[in-house]
């Protein structure tokens, strides 16, 4: 056999292997999306708290057979004046497919009440599942807090901030998170106001010293040693918030000794939904392996138990 007849037999072997294993892939991602419905239930609007009259809720997605495991407290973007629970549900598949229980966190919104409600929202609803989760299948001791832009940076200081934003909140359970997962949320918003945005000024409206406000509902003001560890995804193009927000935070947390890493997505903007898909992929593959290396995730394999549909 001539040379180049075994290398081209060597390429003929590999691409065959190569196309197997991606056709593997496509046949386990086609078979877990037909068998989620089976493994995961959801539990819509429970009440966590009520406010001013105005009740907020939760939405879960768990497991039938309530097996404890690891949980996503996911928080909604939009400015802190848009969005909703419902409206971000195809983002917690990638959590489901990982075996992730997701609590989604309804909050009010800035045209219901101004800042720092929204926080104190999210903090009571964290609050809530460390007293309440364990009945549907969260495991308390491995909740992951994320969220994206404004939900990024609520997800921040549901973690970081201290007591005084949870005057309002109606559990007496005190959580610990094993992690952060930011995608692009504001770190510094005392920096922002002089970017005047709209949606930022809405929600710092009526403060009687809009910097201090600004200053309290920032989470690189709350950066200490001791914090869970901390994965935060930006984009180097952000037009909305700035990827030095991400950097600084990173410094800042590496700085007091806190386990942190910075994925900067090259070229994207703001919003996962205007990266490339290898872009989508990459950030995903980085955030199992954040949640293996801090031992959130396990290799054991997604709930099984659900319903016989016939």
């Amino acid at each position: 056999m001539n040379t180049i007849v075994y290398y081209l037999n060597i390429a003929l072997i590999l691409s065959s292997s190569f196309a197997a294993g991606a056709q593997a892939q496509e046949q386990s991602a086609r078979d877990w999306a037909s068998l989620v419905g089976q493994r995961f239930r959801a539990e819509r609007d429970i009440v966590y708290k009520i406010v001013d009259g105005v009740a907020l809720k939760l939405d879960l997605y768990v497991p039938y057979d309530n097996t404890p495991g690891p949980t996503a407290l996911y928080i909604h973007g939009g400015g802190w004046q848009t969005g909703s629970k419902e409206q971000y549900a195809l983002w917690y598949l990638p959590y489901l497919q990982l075996g992730m229980r997701v609590v989604a966190v309804q909050y009010r919104l800035s045209d219901v009440a101004p800042a720092p409600a929204a926080i104190e929202d999210c903090r009571c609803a964290f609050r809530w599942v460390a007293a309440h989760g364990a009945k549907y299948g969260i495991d308390v001791n491995r909740i992951v807090v994320t969220g994206g832009s404004a939900g990024g940076h609520l997800a921040l200081m549901t973690v970081m901030g201290d007591a005084s934003f949870d005057r309002d909140c109606q559990e007496d359970a005190t959580p610990r998170a094993r992690a952060v997962i930011n995608y692009y949320g504001a770190t510094d918003i005392e920096a922002r106001l002089s970017e005047e945005r709209p949606h930022v000024n809405k929600w710092l409206r009526g403060a009687a010293d809009r910097q201090a406000l600004a200053r309290r509902v920032s989470p690189i003001n709350y950066v200490r040693a001791g914090l869970p560890p901390v994965l935060t995804l930006h984009g180097d193009a952000d037009e909305m918030v700035s990827y030095e927000q991400g950097v600084r935070l990173h410094r800042a947390l590496t700085d007091k000794g806190v386990p942190n890493e910075l994925i900067t997505i090259r070229g994207g903007r703001h919003g996962r939904h205007t990266w490339t898909d290898a872009d989508t992929i990459r950030a995903q593959r980085a955030i199992e392996a954040f949640l293996k290396r801090h031992k959130i995730l396990t290799l054991a394999p997604p709930p099984s138990g659900g319903r016989v549909r016939r």
